[in-house]
């Protein structure tokens, strides 16, 4: 069973998962925005499918040696503010990174005015979930070495293309 971050002391103290908005299996409000605030917005619903990307696109839209990513169900995800400070940089057609047009915070993937792939590091809190992959190391930063035990690829993950 997934809890929210703090939920495990909440059990301990004999609260229930409802009274912490643990609404079924993974089931979590998680918020996050942009750098200057003007940008909000919230999933109900478990991160999955959390990775970091090495490709030189995404290092250069992160300015990092790597960019995390979770997948989110769009039809969880809701703009609190901001939505129409949504910019998409689109590198081909139908491929894109979605930012704030004022601070220029990388949010993640867009996907029909929302976003379906959040960059882990615009959200408020510990999620509770860690990545799980690297992809794309074939193109990594020469000066980034990696240092965990997660499975390397080349490109996409198995089962994972786009």
């Amino acid at each position: 069973m997934f809890y929210a971050v703090g939920a495990l002391e909440a059990l301990a103290a004999g609260r229930s998962t409802q009274e912490l908005g643990n609404r079924g299996y993974g089931s979590v409000i998680i918020r996050g925005g942009c750098l200057c605030g003007a940008m909000r917005y919230e999933v109900d619903g478990p991160l999955t499918d959390v990775g970091n990307c090495h490709c030189s696109m995404c290092r250069r839209f992160h300015g990092a040696a790597f960019a995390t990513y979770a997948k989110v169900n769009t039809e969880t995800f809701r703009w609190l503010i901001g939505q129409n400070l949504l910019t998409v940089y689109e590198s081909s057609p139908g491929v894109g990174w979605a930012y704030c047009r004022d601070c220029g915070s990388s949010l993640g993937v867009p996907s029909r005015g929302k976003l379906s792939d959040l960059a882990v590091g615009s959200l408020d809190a510990d999620p509770g979930v860690r990545p799980a992959y690297h992809m794309f190391v074939g193109s990594k930063a020469a000066w980034h070495d990696i240092t965990d035990a997660l499975p390397q690829y080349n490109a996409w993950p198995p089962g994972n293309a786009q």
